[in-house]
């Protein structure tokens, strides 16, 4: 029989009411979210378990230390709290690629929402799946844009929506979910009742501005928006382009035959240069 993860130990730790448990794979000793509650504050060290979102954890070093979700930015006051700005709050999913990138400025041109981003990372090499992105990469490009963002740890064990729920507490007035899907029918619907699922999000908005849109646009749009995109990740079985190529018309007319010009089939991952 294998061993459980870590995070199964400590919800199972919780349950009986236990301050400390023992890693798996180290066999340190870790306080439970129960233990940590016991000091009443952040002691700065950003424990996996952290019950104080890591306010102690200084800002410039979140995105190295938090195992929570947490803020990777100065919360600015125009997170739709504002008198001046009535506009609901919409969290944008963000992987720090071209198909987010979009669909941010699809929300800036409708003009309806107060926006923050969100990404999600692993907890221990602190990458951006698929898209192969240190976190920092993210961060960078969230105060290139002059945006608020939230990072979500990923553990493994742990359940994604419950992980994400996190990051929805840090802002109660949010009201929306955006994500940059384009159009593969599985991962939407599996959003859907993901979040619908669960009773902090049921109830919330879930929006897809880039949904069906058509790919020379996307592409005109790109182009216009001044921003440099490169690909961050390749297929191993994609011939004809390399990590750091620019992603443009040159590079999608060496695409083979039948590959996506989009990679929406994980043929590519793309980066954002704003």
């Amino acid at each position: 029989m294998s061993t459980p993860e870590y995070w199964a130990l400590h919800e199972d730790a919780c349950a009986r009411g236990e301050t400390i448990y023992t890693d798996p794979e180290t066999g340190y000793v870790v306080f439970t979210r129960l233990g940590l509650l016991e000091r009443d504050k952040c002691c700065g060290a950003g424990c996996r378990h952290c019950p104080f979102d890591h306010d102690s954890v200084p800002v410039k070093r979140r995105a190295a230390r938090i195992q929570q979700a947490a803020w990777l930015s100065d919360t600015p006051a125009a997170m739709g709290e504002s008198a001046d700005d009535p506009r609901p709050l919409a969290l944008l999913f963000w992987s720090g690629g071209k198909d987010s990138f979009l669909a941010l400025r699809a929300l800036q041109k409708q003009g309806d929402y107060t926006i923050a981003l969100v990404t999600t990372f692993d907890a221990r090499t602190r990458s951006i799946a698929h898209q192969e992105l240190a976190i920092d990469v993210v961060v960078e490009q969230a105060d290139a844009l002059g945006l608020p963002l939230i990072g979500v740890p990923l553990h493994a064990g742990a359940d994604y929506v419950e992980q994400i729920v996190n990051a929805c507490d840090l802002v109660p007035q949010c009201t929306t979910l955006a994500f940059g899907d384009l159009h593969l029918e599985t991962i939407r619907n599996w959003r859907e009742e993901a979040f619908a699922a669960h009773p902090r999000t049921a109830g919330m908005e879930l929006i897809f501005p880039l949904w069906g849109a058509d790919y020379e646009e996307l592409l005109k749009e790109l182009e216009s928006s001044g921003a440099r995109c490169v690909i961050s990740a390749i297929a191993a079985d994609l011939p004809g382009i390399s990590v750091s190529d620019s992603y443009d018309a040159a590079l999608i007319d060496k695409l083979p035959q039948g590959v996506d010009r989009f990679g929406e089939n994980g043929e590519f991952h793309t980066r954002i240069i704003v």
